[in-house]
């Protein structure tokens, strides 16, 4: 089984809101996304860049971490 370790076409433009390759990478910039560009000139964005970005772990669940407060620090 191979997983696709990059946006597809469709999720960059989705990501986006553009569908001009120039657009795109101006919005990806401003978004502070971090991506290359390929040499037929298609935008290459990383999957776990996304979702460190945005907070998500959708690719994996057990990632997943409960924060709570440090009950410590109220003892004083």
């Amino acid at each position: 089984m191979t997983t696709n370790i990059v946006l597809t076409k469709d999720e960059v433009e989705a990501l986006t809101g553009r569908h001009r390759k120039d657009a795109q990478i101006k919005a990806l910039r401003f978004m502070g996304i971090e991506h290359r560009v390929r040499p037929d000139g298609t935008v290459a964005v990383l999957k776990a860049h996304i979702e460190l970005v945005f907070g998500g772990n959708a690719g994996n669940p057990r990632k997943a971490r409960r924060t709570e407060p440090n009950w410590a620090a109220l003892d004083g």
